[in-house]
């Protein structure tokens, strides 16, 4: 993520500038950042663990989004756009601009993001009443680490490596760590 040029802007500031805009901008207490490309196996992961959470959440009042939906953190005065997120909640059906109840959240970790993504934005993360997961996805390392809210204070990490299956507790499913990294595991 890259700042972009030094424009300050309240939050509806910025949703009103963000829509004249080709690019995508994260916005963290009146500063900009603008969105950089993702590489192939990032996207691939990214969307594998959608189609996954969204074929498994059909039915439900779950709705599984990807990274062209804004999350509004309303307490770090920012928005971001998470890889993958799922709300279950009533409000953000009805939602236009971006969602503020997601139940889950996942990252799919870059290297220029992976810290921010564990740090500061986590615990922005960690200030929405409604979720439940964060999910972390390292490519790298072939591994899904899911951080499930204990208490309010207190996030416990389920650490999903090799052959398991990768439990998303919130939202009562299962996927297997294949289908998630299809297409990236090495033949």
């Amino acid at each position: 993520m890259q700042q972009a040029e030094a424009l300050m802007f309240n939050s509806d500031d910025f949703l009103a500038w963000e829509e004249f805009q080709t690019e995508k901008y994260e916005f963290i207490a009146g500063e900009i950042f603008a969105m950089v490309g993702a590489r192939r196996e990032h996207v691939l992961v990214t969307g594998n663990l959608l189609a996954a959470l969204k074929q498994r959440l059909r039915g439900t009042p779950c709705q599984s989004y990807m990274a062209d939906m804004k999350l509004r953190v309303e307490s770090a005065d920012a928005f971001f756009y998470p890889d993958v997120m799922v709300t279950c909640h009533p409000e953000d059906r009805k939602a236009e601009q971006f969602l503020a109840h997601p139940t889950l959240i996942a990252e799919v970790l870059s290297g220029s993001t992976a810290a921010f993504d564990r740090g500061d934005k986590f615990a922005a993360y960690r200030s929405l009443e409604s979720l439940k997961e964060y999910v972390i996805v390292d490519i790298d390392a072939l591994r899904v680490e899911c951080y499930r809210r204990a208490s309010d204070n207190e996030w416990m990490l389920h650490d999903y490596t090799g052959q398991h299956d990768c439990r998303f507790s919130s939202l009562e499913l299962t996927v297997p760590l294949a289908e998630i990294f299809e297409d990236v595991l090495p033949d």
